[in-house]
C-alpha cells in the first residue's frame, strides 16, 4: 500500500500490491500471517470515527481477510466484537483480538467448525451471553477449493463447501433471531462468483448464489421486525482462501489481474462497506448486493 493515509486522495490503480504473486501453498485452513505478501486488513490503514459506538458484533471467519478487516474496523468505531474462527486459526485470532481491545473494546474468541449444526447454535449462545446481546452478525467465513474436473470433486467436498458457506447462514440465524432487536444488520458474503462463476469453482460458485437468495428472502421475511440483511460480493481479493487451494497454484501469479483496475483487492478495501452496512447510515437498504470487485461488475 502506499505509504499515504486511506484519506488521502490516491490512484486506485497503485494503492496496493502491483507485482505478481508469488506461488505459494498452505494446508487449510492456513494462516494469513504465513503469506506473502501479508494482506492488509486495516491494521494500520483503517481509521475509525465511532459510528458504531456501542454496538455488539459477532463476526465469522474473523482471523483473517475480510473478515479480519470487518472485525478490526468494527472495533475502532466502537463496538464489542466475537470473532469465529477454526482452531488452527488461532495465532490469528488472537493478533485480531489484541487489536481489538488496544481500541478499548471487549474481544470474544469463540473457535469452532461452521459446519456442525450444534457449534453453529452454542455460537450464537455464547455470543450473545458474553456481549451482552448482538448488534451486527457479519457472517464472512467461506469454504473455496478450486478443482478443474468436476469428476474430481468429491461428495464430501460438495457437503462440507454447502455446510460452511450456506447452511451455517440457515442455523446461525435460526438461533439468533428470537434475540435480535430492531436496527440489528446481518451481513452475509457471497462473490462475484455467483454471477460470473469460474470454471475451476463449481461446488463454490453454486453456494455463493445460494447466499443472494437466502440474503433476500431472508431480509423480505425479518424485515417487519426492523431487521436488514444485505450481501457484500467481492471479487478477486488477497486473502487465506487464495493459498490454501481457493486457486490452482498456477493461475496464482495473474490472481487479479484480469480486473479493470489490473490488481486484486486488499481486505482492508471492504472495511468501509461492513461499516456502512452495520450503521444507521444504511437503515433504507436491505435485500442489496454490493459488489466489490475492482470492476467486474456483478450485472
Amino acid at each position: 500500500m502506499s505509504t499515504e493515509g486511506t484519506n488521502e486522495i490516491q490512484d486506485p490503480r497503485g494503492e496496493f500490491q502491483q507485482e505478481r504473486y508469488e506461488k505459494q501453498q498452505q494446508k487449510a485452513p492456513g494462516l494469513q500471517s504465513g503469506m506473502k505478501p501479508v494482506p492488509d486488513s486495516g491494521e494500520q490503514s483503517y481509521h475509525g470515527c465511532n459510528r458504531l459506538r456501542g454496538r455488539k458484533a459477532l463476526v465469522t471467519g474473523g482471523d483473517s481477510g475480510i473478515g479480519r478487516a470487518a472485525a478490526i474496523a468494527y472495533a475502532r468505531e466502537g463496538a464489542d466484537v466475537a470473532l469465529n474462527y477454526l482452531p488452527e486459526e488461532q495465532s490469528d485470532a488472537e493478533e485480531v483480538a489484541e487489536l481489538i481491545r488496544k481500541e478499548g473494546r471487549k474481544a470474544v474468541l469463540l473457535p469452532g467448525d461452521l459446519s456442525d449444526e450444534v457449534f453453529c447454535k452454542k455460537l450464537v449462545r455464547d455470543a450473545l451471553e458474553k456481549l451482552g446481546g448482538l448488534d451486527i452478525m457479519a457472517l464472512v467465513a467461506g469454504k473455496q477449493v478450486a478443482v478443474e474436473d468436476i469428476r474430481d470433486i468429491t461428495t464430501e467436498q460438495l457437503t462440507k463447501t454447502f455446510e460452511v458457506n450456506v447452511f451455517s447462514l440457515f442455523w446461525i440465524a435460526k438461533e439468533a433471531l428470537p434475540h435480535l432487536k430492531p436496527g440489528t444488520s446481518i451481513i452475509t458474503c457471497s462473490s462475484i462468483q455467483a454471477y460470473q462463476p469460474g470454471k475451476n469453482l463449481v461446488d463454490y460458485a453454486s453456494t455463493k448464489a445460494a447466499i443472494i437468495a437466502f440474503s433476500r428472502s431472508l431480509a423480505k421475511q425479518v424485515a417487519p421486525k426492523g431487521i436488514r440483511v444485505n450481501v457484500v460480493a467481492p471479487g478477486p481479493i488477497w486473502t487465506a482462501l487464495q493459498v490454501t487451494g481457493g486457486q490452482l497454484q498456477k493461475d496464482l501469479p495473474e490472481f487479479g489481474r484480469k480486473t479493470p483496475l489490473k490488481r486484486a483487492g486488499q481486505p482492508v478495501e471492504l472495511s468501509g462497506l461492513y461499516v456502512f452496512l452495520a450503521s444507521q447510515e444504511s437503515s433504507f437498504i436491505t435485500a442489496e448486493v454490493f459488489g466489490v470487485t475492482g470492476g467486474m461488475h456483478l450485472a
